[in-house]
């Protein structure tokens, strides 16, 4: 299985999909924000693949070119090289354009696309030397469904599936496939909110992950390069 990079790895849709790729055979590194909590999940991963060396970690703030730029080498450097990545750190801020402040907005672009962007330049040679692999962005249904107080969020992930389009066909001809993923509502701890009782018609983590690792296990030939995926009952108005 592959050498992946997952951002945002510590918990919720990432933990789940450093997990599934660990449970494939694949050789993960992970980021996170906090080193001690990166250095727990990585133990926790670790010794339920019975193997901690397929198993890495980074505090690294995808917003800074340089600790991306680092990220993408010492994964490279670990495991002999990168065959894909997974763009997956995001974050949100949910209030009225009027309301919003420099730094809130600069937060939330900075992260869930620029950071995307920063992450896909810098691996791009790498999964060239590898000859060919897999950038994965995990966007959302926001992207597309727009709602009140998410002006930034929105911004950031329909600019996500743009940019992952145009990579997708400058890349392709070198054997990189780039693909995004847009998930409706998903129970994660996403901005700190834990899931609930009344969540439990939403996607759980383990459904996007089992989107990406199935991802991953398509021919050379097939390029599924956008995929939605939503709760099969949502709650109903």
């Amino acid at each position: 299985m592959r050498r992946t990079i997952v951002t945002g790895g510590t918990k919720g849709i990432g933990f789940a999909i450093a997990q599934s790729l660990l449970n494939e055979g694949g050789h993960v590194m992970i980021t996170g924000r906090d080193q001690s909590s990166v250095d727990e999940v990585v133990r926790t991963l670790g010794a339920e693949a019975g193997d901690g060396s397929r198993i890495g970690g980074m505090a690294v703030d995808v917003r800074d070119r340089l600790e991306v730029e680092n990220l993408i080498a010492e994964t490279s450097r670990r495991f002999g090289g990168v065959d894909a990545l997974v763009n997956n750190a995001g974050v949100g801020v949910f209030v009225d354009a009027a309301a919003m402040t420099d730094l809130d907005w600069d937060r939330v672009i900075d992260t869930n696309l620029t950071g995307a962007f920063y992450a896909t330049r810098a691996v791009i040679p790498e999964l060239r030397r590898s000859g060919g692999g897999w950038i994965i962005n995990i966007a959302s249904l926001a992207a597309k469904n727009y709602f009140p107080g998410g002006a930034a969020y929105c911004a950031s992930k329909a600019g996500l599936v743009a940019f992952s389009e145009a990579v997708m066909q400058e890349v392709r001809y070198d054997g990189i496939r780039v693909s995004v993923v847009m998930p409706g509502s998903v129970a994660t701890h996403f901005n700190g909110r834990a899931p609930r009782d009344e969540d439990s018609w939403k996607l759980a983590p383990e459904d996007v992950a089992q989107v990406v690792v199935d991802l991953m296990r398509h021919p050379d030939r097939s390029l599924p390069s956008k995929v939605e995926i939503r709760p099969a009952r949502p709650r109903r108005a």
